[in-house]
């Protein structure tokens, strides 16, 4: 006689965990293929490292004028939000 949890039969609840796992499985398949199908390129092993490659070749990091002037912008902004609640109170 197979063991109880909490009033169901474990066999059962293993059976049905099997059952959601394949399902998980089978959808997680299809998603791949659609993916493969829309981007080619991203079905072989070779392909997805070129285009791991290009993305990393657009990332770009800003120099030190960039990064000065998005300082002096910010310090702007958060000085007239400060000005602003300021005079709200």
């Amino acid at each position: 006689m197979a063991k109880k949890a909490m009033g169901l039969d474990v066999q059962q609840l293993k059976q049905w965990a099997r059952d959601g796992a394949q399902a998980a499985l089978e959808r997680l398949r299809a998603e791949i293929q659609a993916i493969e199908a829309t981007f080619p390129e991203l079905s072989t092993a070779k392909g997805r490292k070129k285009t791991a490659k290009v993305v990393a070749k657009q990332t770009t990091t800003m120099n030190a004028a960039a990064r000065k002037a998005v300082s002096a912008r910010m310090k702007k902004y958060w000085a007239a939000r400060r000005k602003a609640g300021a005079s709200k109170k």
